[in-house]
């Protein structure tokens, strides 16, 4: 699970990348400084991951080395390492509205979701009522503000994007959270009722991961969602960590490919779906 640790050691990860950069130019720290126009101490500084780079110091560092072509990946993951863990409390500080309404310009510009879920139902697929009781969870164990209302409100406006403009959904779920009762059995029994009717949408692929199957590179992994191949959002327990960086990215596709080939799909989905509501009694 990433910590401020993770954050220092990939601070340092990226330092050395870019030491070895300037040690394949043949350049000294010194002298990378001095056509750069720093203090001596920046290179040394950056490299030990003590001074984060900015994009410019990147494109000031691979234009001195001679690795312009590496410019694109080094500051996608100069920003991952910036950005990749913010904790929870820290964003729910001013409520779970606010944190449902940051989220909207994404969701906006986003045309290829992809959504893995091992934990509960996505949240573009969720009733009102599921939602609350989450929400309303979430509110309690974390201590945050309660205006659960509000964000569940929010939360279901975000849904009009199921039903607007070319968005395309492509979502899998873990049988097991059709079967982990969420509210109670008749928030349960709705919220896979309504699974079953938002799957009929043009928009929306879903594939439930049965119970048994053998898994093969399809290993269960956190809940993350895939915005185009731009950005992954995964959750944790304690934070929520975004993924920006290239190479990183395309592994979460994979990953996404792999849990993809042992789905069930259409009528089969559909049949573990009502067997986890038969079995609400």
């Amino acid at each position: 699970m990433p910590s401020s640790s993770t954050v220092a050691e990939a601070r340092r990860a990226l330092g050395q990348r870019l030491r070895e950069i300037r040690k394949d130019s043949g350049l000294t720290a010194r002298a990378l400084a001095a056509r750069a126009g720093w203090h001596e101490s920046k290179c040394s500084r950056i490299e030990h991951g003590r001074t984060p780079p900015s994009d410019a110091d990147i494109r000031a560092w691979t234009l001195h080395c001679g690795a312009q072509d590496q410019i694109t990946d080094l500051i996608a993951t100069a920003r991952t390492v910036e950005g990749m863990y913010i904790e929870w409390r820290r964003m729910e500080r001013a409520g779970l509205k606010r944190v449902q309404e940051s989220v909207a310009p994404l969701f906006e510009r986003t045309r290829r979701f992809r959504v893995y879920q091992s934990w509960v139902i996505p949240g573009l697929l969720q009733t009102s009522a599921y939602t609350s009781a989450v929400l309303g969870t979430v509110a309690t164990l974390r201590d945050v503000p309660g205006d659960v209302e509000d964000a569940v409100s929010v939360r279901m406006e975000r849904q009009r994007v199921l039903h607007s403009g070319d968005h395309r959904f492509a979502m899998l779920i873990e049988e097991w959270v059709l079967r982990t009762v969420i509210g109670n059995a008749e928030v349960m029994a709705g919220q896979l009722g309504h699974l079953i009717a938002v799957a009929s949408l043009p928009s929306v692929s879903l594939g439930i991961i049965p119970m048994g199957v053998s898994r093969g590179a399809g290993w269960p992994v956190e809940s993350f969602t895939m915005y185009d191949d731009d950005q992954v959002n995964v959750e944790l327990v304690s934070a929520h960590l975004t993924v920006t960086q290239p190479r990183e990215v395309k592994e979460y596709g994979r990953a996404f490919a792999e849990l993809s080939a042992i789905a069930v799909y259409g009528a089969a989905a559909r049949t573990l779906i009502t067997a986890a509501i038969d079995s609400l009694g």
